[in-house]
């Protein structure tokens, strides 16, 4: 895979500097060095010390990453929103987990991204996620399908210049909300769980904003978008306020309403392209079980 750009400044420049300004880092410049890859100025190979002047045309030429060799085979095939050579959106199903752990080595999205990768004959096949959902969540995730783009993307992210929006079904003190409101309550870990957040003062700060949509007899359609990534924020933060997430039984949420699983759903993001700086904006409608729950409300 190669970048190209075009030097375009009055005083000269090594390349390493303008490289770095390219989002090149010194990782990635390590593995064009050592790794087989290439540095041109002007079709000739050169180092990063060379000084570019006006005009110069400069291109990297970065090695295939091969694959993980420890990342299992998961041939279970993946709901694909948007692919192009850069990145890849999907539609996660709820009780997939994300990545592999210890002693789930396999069945996550990475394993089902890599089996894809493998059987398209991708030479880039190592799995850049860039935003995780938790196991029991569906909706959009993001992978970059390159560790140039991966890089790229992280920079947005902590930028933050992503917009990600989640629906929720919530039950609990609904007549409380407002139409509009924000949640700021510092989240820390609970000592009592190997899994399970709480609020505390001595936790990370944490904000989550909320919108209103529908409200039902026994609980409540909200949007939400957070500004902050702590883990389980969502289902923290609802609770603490006493509007659970339906299905949800971490944080005692209902689970007689039809539901097994937090009733949360990543329906829109939005993004820019890491090459193109074109706006990406995606939106994927509520999984089968968190509409199956409305429908129940509205008949």
């Amino acid at each position: 895979m190669q970048f190209t750009w075009i030097y375009q400044k009055e005083h000269p420049q090594q390349v390493k500097y303008f490289l770095k300004e390219q989002g090149i880092s010194k990782g990635l410049l390590a593995k064009i060095k050592f790794q087989g890859g290439e540095i041109k100025v002007n079709e000739q190979v050169e180092n990063v010390l060379f000084s570019l002047t006006d005009n110069d045309k400069v291109t990297i030429v970065i090695p295939a990453e091969g694959e993980h060799e420890t990342v299992l085979l998961d041939e279970t095939p993946i709901d694909i929103v948007f692919e192009d050579e850069h990145v890849l959106v999907v539609n996660k199903p709820a009780g997939i987990s994300s990545i592999p752990a210890q002693y789930h080595p396999n069945g996550t999205m990475a394993n089902r991204v890599k089996a894809y990768y493998k059987k398209q004959g991708y030479e880039n096949q190592v799995i850049h996620v860039v935003t995780r959902l938790d196991r029991d969540t569906s909706g959009l995730m993001l992978f970059a399908k390159h560790g140039f783009a991966h890089a790229k993307l992280d920079t947005q992210l902590r930028e933050k210049k992503f917009t990600k929006k989640y629906q929720a079904l919530i039950s609990g003190k609904i007549n409380e909300l407002q139409q509009h409101g924000s949640i700021e309550l510092p989240i820390a870990r609970d000592y009592t769980s190997l899994l399970k957040r709480t609020i505390s003062p001595e936790g990370r700060s944490a904000e989550t904003e909320y919108w209103l949509d529908q409200v039902f007899s026994d609980a409540a359609l909200v949007d939400i978008q957070l500004h902050t990534g702590r883990t389980h924020q969502i289902r923290v933060h609802f609770a603490a306020i006493g509007c659970p997430l339906l299905g949800d039984d971490m944080y005692e949420g209902r689970m007689d309403l039809g539901i097994q699983r937090q009733a949360l759903h990543c329906y829109d993001l939005r993004f820019y392209h890491p090459f193109t700086q074109e706006l990406l904006e995606f939106k994927q409608p509520l999984a089968e079980d968190m509409s199956a729950v409305i429908k129940r409300f509205k008949d």
